[in-house]
């Protein structure tokens, strides 16, 4: 079974749905998914992943199944450097995070005091609980840190999603923090990431990335990703982003 996690396009947060380039990154994605034999498509609630989905589901002739735990994650902690708001649980300093060793850990870095304080733990918790069962609707059910592939296929799933909750994800299937993948990572938008089973003996199945963030329809179309989700390649850079 193949996994592709897709996520939304360059973003209007404020009208929760696409800027101009992101309509056009969503139509070039259209012309790379429509034509994959899909099983199911997943989509996120909101605006802007609805809006991502739509040019595929309509040159497919295709309906999708609204997820609500696709939204992005929203788990809340209060960090070191902002004592004083409560923020989102994916986004710290590399000097703060870094320096907790449980961070790095997939089952210890709920650990961290004030990972531990915040909604996080239990957002992760609810959200790979769904995540569980809909692979076990699928054939696959999570036994340890691998799968019991009761029923394997080769079939195709598509989730449109976000950057932060798509991290959530692959760290379940991959057993990593999402801190690793939060802060290592970088999905630019509209980008496409590809995990596969893996079936060496009867029955047990793992999952591997074939590809991560793969923008290749941008780049058959001359246009460029957008810069969204990345922070500062040097600090001053003009219109690149430190927080």
């Amino acid at each position: 079974m193949k996994l592709l996690f897709i996520r939304h396009g360059e973003p209007d947060y404020a009208h929760d749905t696409l800027t101009e380039k992101g309509w056009r990154e969503a139509g070039f994605l259209a012309e790379r998914i429509a034509p994959l034999d899909v099983k199911q498509y997943y989509v996120s609630p909101l605006g802007r992943a609805q809006d991502t989905a739509r040019p595929t589901l309509e040159r497919a002739g295709r309906t999708a199944v609204t997820l609500d735990w696709l939204r992005e994650f929203t788990g809340k902690v209060r960090k070191p450097n902002l004592p004083d708001a409560d923020t989102i649980a994916w986004d710290w300093l590399p000097q703060d995070w870094t320096a907790d060793e449980r961070f790095f850990s997939d089952t210890a870095w709920t650990q961290n005091e004030i990972m531990a304080a915040g909604t996080a733990p239990a957002d992760y918790a609810a959200v790979i609980r769904r995540f569980d069962e809909l692979l076990a609707g699928h054939g696959y059910r999570r036994e340890g840190r691998l799968y019991r592939a009761e029923r394997p296929n080769n079939d195709t799933l598509v989730f449109f999603c976000h950057f932060a909750l798509e991290c959530v994800l692959l760290s379940r299937l991959l057993n990593v923090s999402p801190m690793v993948l939060w802060h290592g990572l970088c999905a630019a938008p509209s980008s496409v990431t590809t995990v596969a089973t893996e079936e060496r003996r009867p029955g047990i199945a793992s999952f591997r990335m074939l590809q991560f963030g793969d923008i290749s329809h941008l780049y058959a179309h001359g246009e460029p990703p957008s810069f969204m989700a990345r922070f500062c390649e040097r600090y001053g850079n003009p219109g690149e982003r430190a927080d």
